[in-house]
């Protein structure tokens, strides 16, 4: 399940819809990795640009992956601003087994803030900046991999 919302998470409702909807399929661990905004540099919030044909290809490969371990994935993701000590980024992982949900989560965020089409702006002063310094271009993705 990909979830894309405007502006910042309802990280309580998202992770309660979540738990809701896998409370009885037998799962024994659920992991959530929830992302939030951090004061750094004099920002007032960071901003979202999604490229979502590549993103919803990228997460599908992701659970066709872990399909046979019996895990399943569930992200959430902000589209456009999201301002300090707010979430724009949620991940999960149920699994049948702890060790598989805790080395899942692991390797899928990391995957995700090297390869997911996500380009990430700095709100500052009321102006949106491209956040080159902490952005990742994306292996193979040309022109995609140089927004700004």
């Amino acid at each position: 399940m990909l979830e894309l919302h405007d502006g910042a998470l309802t990280v309580p409702e998202i992770l309660a819809r979540w738990y809701a909807l896998e409370a009885t399929s037998n799962y024994g661990a659920y992991i959530p990795f929830v992302g939030t905004v951090r004061e750094e540099d004099g920002i007032d919030g960071l901003s979202f640009d999604v490229y979502e044909p590549i993103l919803t290809s990228w997460f599908d490969a992701w659970g066709a992956k872990v399909a046979p371990l019996g895990a399943v994935l569930k992200m959430a993701h902000s589209r456009g601003d999201v301002y300090l000590h707010e979430s724009s980024y949620i991940a999960a992982v149920f699994s049948p087994k702890r060790r598989v949900a805790l080395e899942t989560i692991d390797a899928f965020v990391e995957d995700f803030k090297a390869s997911a089409p996500i380009w990430k702006y700095d709100l500052k002063d009321g102006k949106r900046i491209y956040a080159r310094e902490r952005s990742t271009a994306i292996a193979g993705a040309g022109l995609l991999g140089r927004n700004g």
